[in-house]
């Protein structure tokens, strides 16, 4: 299994609330499309303010949010990422002020219930 892991921050014209109206609602969707013949899984995780300890707020924290994309294995990543230009880049690069790429073997550590 292969995981892809996007880091983003919003770009600074959005709100942390439009920034996860568009992510969770056009750009999801875009990668769906464009991917979904590839992708085992898809995850989007947006930063919440809300459950933070003592009322604090994490706006100078470096990402506002991670996006978790599995694939089966090599050749499915590789179909994913090789098929030519990104058709979500501009989109990424218009609501985003930047993001970063991790590409990690997941290992799932299992928990014993008591």
């Amino acid at each position: 299994m292969i995981k892809v892991m996007w880091f983003l921050k919003r770009a600074e014209h959005l709100s942390l609330q439009q920034f996860s109206d568009w992510w969770l609602t056009q750009h999801s969707g875009d990668v769906a499309h464009h991917q979904g013949a590839h992708l085992r899984k898809y995850v989007v995780n947006v930063r919440n303010d809300a459950l933070l300890l003592g009322a604090g707020t994490s706006d100078g924290f470096d990402w506002d949010g991670v996006a978790e994309q599995w694939f089966a294995d090599v050749a499915a990543y590789n179909a994913a990422y090789t098929s030519g230009p990104s058709p979500t880049r501009a989109d990424t690069l218009a609501h985003t002020s930047r993001f970063a790429r991790l590409v990690v073997d997941e290992h799932e550590i299992r928990i014993q219930s008591a």
